[in-house]
């Protein structure tokens, strides 16, 4: 096959994970991403370049289920110095508000900058001519400008999967200038929610004084100006796929099990989240044990089942909230269980989507209580998986989903009175009033999934290609 794809993604990983069959050596990788973006990328004879996964891996191009994978290879160091240094110990902190320091080192922004433009290069010797680019998330801020330096025929994207902060956040990052004339390289700059692309558009008129109106900004080139699209487009999930697990008899069988193994308590709560401190998991653990400790709740009134997948953990504060969740979860139960209850099942593991489908069917409550997060797709997921009309959502004000999810039970997690207060709401909440709000948010997040906002932001680069025929 050619290298010169008409489409190209740009992300972190490839779509596959390396296993250790030596016949058989590569995996399609779970995911939201890859399931919206693959059949475009194999419809179009397109490109994916990613990192293979594994430290000082450099293998060539290759095939892998009719998508075309360039790898890119990384160091021990880069990992080190680009991931979980800059891209997740300086950048990731800072873009959630701060919620713990962000740490500044020299050395990791020029790994920053030496591996984003390996991207970059990888990317524009896999694009043919005019191609079109979509760029993924924050690791690879840089990329659209290097691109748009070594390739100006091309039509660049970028999608932006975690939130924007506002300047007064952003400007202290000491790179700021960089990091926005790197992302004013795309043609389109998506965001998850409308405030994220007005913090960017802010961003841009405190730091270059560029007009920026409507969604669209006005960039100097050496030729006059061009006009840059940057907008919110929210992220969803494949709906059908979790309508359609949901459905399965075994699934709905799994999720009667589960309930049966926590003795069936009278309401299940859920909170699923990777190992982070934006998940607000401390909050919700604190509400919970609070209602226990005040007897708003008794033993067999209720069951908080937390599924922690672990996250980052090389990276001190992650080790330190593992430890902080696990001795608060140690301190609840050992105050409120019976030999028959558990007030909270805390499983720090990672499991199939089926298992998940089968937990979200089991759980009367869903609680998401995230500090600041770009989406949080786990709430849509919950919400797809309630074909029994059933359910209730708890949702921070904080998550992007938010935004859209409207007849969810809205909390500030920062709030816990008004935390514990949601909880009960929903617990207590009569099965018609349940029923309602479930019929509203599915129909949202089924005429909203993430063929619908693929489709959208790709319709807008198309837009851009066709304007320069």
């Amino acid at each position: 096959m050619s290298a010169a794809a008409d489409f190209v993604v740009v992300a972190n990983r490839l779509p596959v994970d390396r296993g250790d069959d030596d016949a058989d050596p590569w995996r399609r990788s779970p995911g939201g991403l890859v399931t919206a973006l693959e059949p475009v990328v194999r419809s179009t004879g397109g490109a994916w370049v990613g990192w293979a996964g594994q430290p000082g891996l450099e293998i060539e191009p290759f095939e892998f289920d009719g998508v075309h994978l360039v790898p890119v290879a990384l160091s021990a160091e880069d990992i080190a110095q680009y991931y979980e240094g800059f891209s997740n110990d300086t950048i990731w902190p800072l873009y959630h508000d701060v919620i713990a320091a962000p740490t500044y080192h020299r050395t990791w922004w020029e790994a920053y900058v030496r591996v984003n433009r390996r991207f970059a290069e990888a990317a524009a010797a896999a694009a043919g001519d005019g191609a079109t680019v979509w760029v993924h998330d924050y690791q690879l801020q840089l990329v659209p400008r290097m691109l748009r330096e070594l390739r100006p025929d091309l039509v660049i994207g970028y999608f932006h999967h975690i939130p924007f902060p506002a300047y007064g956040i952003f400007s202290q990052l000491p790179w700021r200038t960089q990091v926005l004339d790197g992302l004013l390289g795309a043609d389109v700059i998506g965001f998850q929610r409308v405030a994220d692309a007005g913090n960017f558009a802010r961003a841009v008129r405190r730091r270059f004084g560029y007009e920026t109106r409507a969604g669209s900004i006005r960039v100097p080139t050496d030729g006059g100006h061009r006009t840059a699209v940057a907008k919110a487009y929210p992220i969803s999930i494949d709906t059908a796929s979790y309508e359609e697990l949901a459905r399965r008899p075994e699934i709905q069988a799994r999720a009667a099990e589960i309930r049966e193994e926590l003795g069936n308590p009278g309401a299940v709560l859920l909170g699923v989240d990777r190992l982070d401190y934006t998940k607000g998991i401390r909050h919700r653990l604190k509400a919970v044990g609070e209602l226990f400790d005040e007897e708003r709740l008794g033993a067999g009134d209720a069951t908080l089942v937390q599924v922690a997948s672990p996250s980052r953990e090389r990276v001190a504060a992650y080790m330190q909230l593992r430890d902080e969740i696990e001795l608060a979860v140690g301190r609840i139960n050992g105050d409120h269980d019976t030999m028959g209850f558990t007030a909270v099942r805390y499983l720090h593991h990672s499991y199939p989507r089926e298992e998940m489908v089968a937990l979200y069917l089991a759980a009367d409550v869903m609680l998401v209580t995230a500090l600041r997060d770009g989406m949080n797709l786990v709430a849509k997921e919950y919400v797809a998986s309630r074909v029994d009309g059933g359910g209730v959502l708890v949702l921070s004000e904080f998550a992007g989903a938010a935004d859209e999810l409207t007849q969810a039970v809205r909390v500030n997690p920062h709030d816990i009175e008004g935390l514990k207060d949601a909880v009960m709401t929903a617990i207590e909440m009569p099965a018609e009033e349940r029923r309602r709000r479930m019929r509203a948010l599915r129909r949202r997040v089924r005429d909203n999934d993430v063929a619908a906002w693929s489709a959208r932001f790709l319709g807008d680069l198309r837009a851009v290609r066709e304007g320069r025929a």
